[in-house]
């Protein structure tokens, strides 16, 4: 039987918020009163921050701890990126990655983000490659049995059926383009995209059709600046920029990444906003000497 006594919020008598790398937003009324609290980010919300020429932040999340934390401090869309693969499962690629576990960890977040951000889930590798109209149903199962706000699906023009066969159907979806970690083994490198007139042409193509097909915002991967920027310009929908230089409509990078918690990768791309992994390692570390000492835990953390 459910207990109906009040519980104590979260986060109680705590006066001062700790400062944080995203501005927590609040909306101000027409009358001149006091704000409001914030509303939850659609895709209405994204074309209106385009149209303001107001940034997106997004991060990478994958677990319900972290969504709460990164929702909390204001950050716009929260994406459950196939990087899980790697920064979570240790996989070198995010080939291996399933649709179940995809569903699972964008469940956690969706958990999470009780507030503000949306929440976009990808598509992980041959969960949409087959045909459309598989695309179609997974995308849907996604949506489904998470509670998500879209989906991303890498790609270009190849990929435009899936997308207006989605959008039709009222799943939101991101496009991405670029650097599309899940071709590696096609293109077998992580090298700089568009830097050629044939593959910069092809792009700018790509974007369009995308567009077209009915994406509502696309993320361009690891690509020059100025290409970026053209892009940016040529299209109605935002456009969010990882290593593509300050001409996006917004930016994305993985939490463990900006976090500091991966030390062995730090591209140019990448700004560390701490350096958690000390962090963690010097308090395990003290955790770890205290036991081993009788420190831990003293007459006052006992019953």
């Amino acid at each position: 039987m459910k207990s109906t006594t009040p519980r104590p919020k979260r986060n109680a008598g705590v006066k001062k918020p700790l400062e944080v790398p995203f501005p927590v937003r609040s909306e101000s009324r027409n009358d001149g009163s006091a704000p409001r609290e914030p509303r939850r980010v659609t895709t209405r919300t994204i074309r209106e921050m385009k149209r303001r020429g107001e940034r997106v932040a997004m991060i990478t999340a994958y677990d319900y701890t972290f969504a709460r934390l990164f929702d909390e401090a204001g950050a716009d869309i929260l994406l459950v990126g196939d990087s899980l693969s790697n920064v979570i499962q240790g996989n070198e690629t995010t080939i291996p990655v399933t649709l179940e576990e995809m569903i699972y960890h964008a469940r956690l977040v969706v958990r999470g983000a009780r507030e503000h951000a949306m929440v976009i889930c990808d598509m992980p590798f041959m969960s949409f490659q087959v045909t459309v109209e598989e695309g179609f149903r997974n995308a849907g199962r996604i949506m489904k049995e998470t509670g998500a706000g879209g989906v991303k699906i890498e790609g270009g023009e190849r990929v435009a059926d899936h997308v207006r066969r989605m959008s039709e159907a009222g799943i939101p979806v991101m496009g991405h383009l670029g650097l599309t970690p899940q071709s590696i083994h096609e293109f077998g490198s992580y090298r700089t995209r568009g830097t050629t007139k044939e593959e910069a042409s092809r792009l700018k193509h790509d974007a369009k059709a995308l567009e077209e097909a009915g994406v509502f915002a696309l993320v361009l991967e690891k690509i020059p600046a100025q290409l970026a920027k053209e892009v940016t310009d040529s299209l109605q929908v935002s456009t969010i920029g990882i290593g593509a230089g300050p001409h996006c409509d917004g930016q994305v990078l993985v939490m463990h990444d900006m976090l500091g918690l991966t030390e062995e990768f730090h591209p140019r791309f990448v700004r560390r906003y701490a350096s958690l992994a000390n962090t963690v390692r010097e308090a395990v570390s003290k955790y770890d000497s205290d036991i081993k000492k009788g420190k831990f835990p003293n007459k006052e953390e006992s019953y």
